[in-house]
């Protein structure tokens, strides 16, 4: 892939992550629907395993919720971004030092 390649891939997901999240539906995913339909949702959010960045998907302290939504998502896709561009990065140089013959020479 080319490095425009890439950036217009970023260009996309944060297009959709800013301006086409807000308009995602507000109706519970479906673990949260038979949570609520088995009565125990609450329990669920007393005892979260995980420290949640982005809490229900709107960035905190942003009054306007289309536009917490909007950061959400745009913050999100950076996150997921990166983490994954790093990932590659990671799995690309383990793969180079295992296998050194894919690797140009010095002449």
């Amino acid at each position: 892939m080319t490095k425009s390649e890439i950036l217009i891939g970023l260009a996309i997901a944060l297009f959709v992550g800013v301006v086409l999240s807000p308009f995602a539906s507000p109706w519970p995913d479906g673990l949260e629907k038979v949570a609520e339909d088995h009565g125990f949702i609450e329990k669920a959010h007393e005892e979260s395993a995980t420290p949640e960045i982005i809490p229900d998907y709107a960035m905190p302290g942003i009054q306007s919720e289309k536009l917490a939504t909007a950061a959400a998502g745009f913050i999100g896709t950076l996150i997921l971004y990166f983490g994954g561009y790093g990932l590659a990065y990671l799995l690309k140089t383990a793969k180079a030092r295992t296998n050194p013959e894919n690797t140009p020479h010095e002449t």
